[in-house]
């Protein structure tokens, strides 16, 4: 960036969270702005990490600013510069979301952010000393290696970290490779920001290509079990039916799979004793009771003995405690500890080595060395957004690789209740309504609650003024969020750049998940409402809030309008599934009904690219219990 461009930047900033003057205030939230809490450095610290052409497209777009008089009248500038132009209109509106996500998630040397006074919320919570001392000490080679193992695991999350502790503990020399990194209860500040470039994929919240989805992953060694909100739900009958009939895999619709169900749910510790409910929980039980919908406390695979519900409430920036039963704690540490495994963090796998169409080991590069893993026994485990990408690198795993991608995308809305809802204590998602899982052909949407977070909230609460969205953040502590989890029929896709890395493609168009969308989205309302919120808001561009007094039909009607995509409502997704699914056919499924690849042995699927359609449920335990059976199939072939 040059000065010029570094100017323009700050003054963007300072226009989106500018000071404003307000009588009685106290701590001066109203007259900070995003410069004086070093938001331009946070952001520009972000372009600097991202891709050469982004940061390229993000320096013309702050020439076409400056070109356009923005130094001298910023405000008009910017409105006249978005209405004029849909493309210059998407890269202010992205640019306008990483700011506020900046400005209200940076804190100082001492942990804190000034705007957290205002916006009631206390900051990390000192937990003491860490839960226990790093068990790993992780190979990190500084040249060239070459190794060799019975079985080398790319990924280390839910599938991968279970398949890992499995096959060491059954006698096999395990490696694991692991795009990230290595970190313990020490490492966990409980800072937002720090967080996600230390844990989440791609440093945090990451667009789909298109725009039309926020995707958010794990990355590091324990994948996303060391950071998702631990919701325990077991595959629900009419999928694995569905997987047994229209799929091929048989056993899973009997006893057999329960076995692997039952062994994950008592290795995770999973219970449903450290679930208290914070006040969002209330409202969320309340206006269920009020509607008559189903209302269930969640299970969590959560250590009893070291549970806190103010740390817990932090959990999806790692957790300090220690009690929190990842794939990490349960099966990866006990394999190296107990069984020998090796670990190789920070290290990217280019592709799969066959030889003779079977698989003989893989190659990747950590840092500047080339790390080269013989094994006869390949698992992949990258996660469906990366796990495609090492097939299509490596010209092996047939013409369903990448495709029929499911992300469970999430429409999300927040209630304002007129009272503070503490909503960052005790565990994100404790409560669950399911009513509406399968209310049409089997397909649906669950309700849940969300992490709480101050800067992916400020970043995702609709933009329509500064002075409107900074009053949005002043009353934040007031405001509970409930999310609608779509179980999609429709699907996206994987593929890979001119680099060769990975982008994830989606569009929300199949008509029944557009249908379910829309009734999530009315679902979400109408339990606000239910449970006494005084104000609603649709995370949706350009959609008012609902307030009370305002004719709630009405609302609903505007609200299912909104087109489900870029410019429209705001969409996640934290469940990536299926991009390299099993199934019976070759053509429409990358490994066998077993999770072997079905055009090269020695190489089988261990995430949740391998679901044939997705779960409809928080996958984790679904996740765990396929790599249980896939670890079983490997060791009895």
């Amino acid at each position: 960036m040059t000065p010029d461009q570094i100017q323009t930047l700050r003054l963007l900033c300072d226009t989106i969270v500018p000071p404003l003057e307000r009588p009685g205030d106290t701590d001066g939230f109203w007259a900070r702005r995003a410069t004086d809490v070093g938001a331009d450095q946070g952001v520009l610290a972000m372009i600097s990490g991202m891709p050469p052409e982004q940061q390229a497209g993000i320096a013309a777009l702050f020439d076409a600013l400056a070109a356009n008089g923005f130094h001298d009248a910023p405000g008009p500038v910017l409105a006249a510069i978005t209405q004029a132009s849909p493309e210059a209109a998407a890269g202010i509106g992205a640019l306008t979301s990483v700011i506020l996500l900046v400005t209200y998630g940076i804190t100082d040397a001492s942990g804190h952010n000034p705007f957290w006074t205002t916006i009631g919320y206390p900051g990390p919570v000192d937990p003491g000393a860490p839960a226990a001392e790093p068990e790993i000490t992780p190979l990190r080679p500084d040249g060239d290696v070459e190794l060799e193992a019975d079985a080398v695991v790319i990924g280390s999350g839910a599938g991968g970290g279970l398949i890992a502790g499995r096959l060491a503990a059954s006698g096999k020399r395990v490696i694991i490779v692991e795009a990230g990194r290595y970190s313990t209860e020490a490492d966990f500040d409980q800072l937002e920001l720090a967080a996600y470039q230390r844990s989440y994929w791609r440093g945090g919240p990451t667009p789909t290509g298109d725009g039309n989805i926020t995707l958010m992953a794990g990355a590091g060694l324990g994948g996303g079990t060391v950071i998702n909100w631990t919701n325990c739900i077991r595959t629900k009958d009419h999928v694995r039916q569905q997987w047994a009939d229209e799929h091929g895999l048989t056993d899973v619709a009997t006893p057999e799979f329960d076995k692997h169900l039952d062994a994950v749910w008592r290795e995770m510790s999973v219970n449903d004793r450290c679930s208290e409910f914070n006040k969002i929980h209330e409202a969320m039980q309340r206006g269920a009771e009020k509607l008559g919908w189903s209302f269930a406390t969640v299970h969590r695979n959560w250590d009893e003995k070291r549970h806190d519900a103010a740390i817990a409430g932090h959990l999806g920036f790692g957790d300090r405690s220690g009690a929190k039963q990842s794939t990490l704690k349960v099966y990866i540490e006990p394999a190296v500890r107990d069984h020998g495994a090796q670990v190789i963090d920070n290290c990217r796998v280019d592709r799969i080595l066959t030889e003779n169409g079977r698989a003989t080991g893989i190659i990747g590069t950590a840092g500047s060395a080339a790390v080269i893993v013989r094994a006869p026994i390949v698992v992949l485990a990258a996660g469906a957004l990366e796990s495609p990408g090492v097939l299509l690198r490596s010209g092996i795993g047939g013409p369903a690789v990448g495709d029929y991608l499911r992300l469970h995308p999430c429409t999300v809305t927040m209630g304002d209740y007129g009272t503070d809802m503490r909503g960052w204590w005790g565990a994100p998602q404790a409560g669950l309504i399911n009513e509406f899982a399968a209310v049409e052909d089997g397909y649906g949407f669950l309700m849940e609650s969300v992490q709480y977070t101050t800067a992916l909230a400020a970043g995702s609460i609709p933009f329509i003024s500064p002075e409107q969205h900074k009053e949005a953040m002043a009353t934040f502590r007031n405001n509970g969020s409930y999310i609608g989890l779509i179980r999609d029929r429709g699907h996206g896709r994987v593929t890979l750049d001119e680099s060769g890395n990975t982008v994830a493609f989606y569009e929300l168009t199949d008509e029944l998940d557009v249908r379910n969308a829309r009734r999530a989205i009315e679902a979400e309302i109408r339990l606000h409402h239910a449970a006494g919120a005084r104000r609603i808001q649709l995370f949706a561009h350009g959609l008012a809030a609902w307030e009370q007094g305002d004719d709630l039909e009405d609302y609903i009607a505007r609200a299912t309008s909104v087109p489900l995509r870029a410019g429209g409502a705001t969409l996640f997704a934290a469940h990536q599934m299926g991009s390299c699914r099993m199934g019976a056919d070759p053509a429409t499924s990358v490994a066998d009904p077993r999770g072997e690849l079905h055009d090269t042995p020695g190489v089988w699927i261990g995430d949740a690219s391998a679901f044939p359609t997705p779960s409809g449920t928080n996958p984790m335990i679904t996740v765990m219990a396929l790599a249980s059976r896939t670890a079983e199939n490997i060791l009895g072939a």
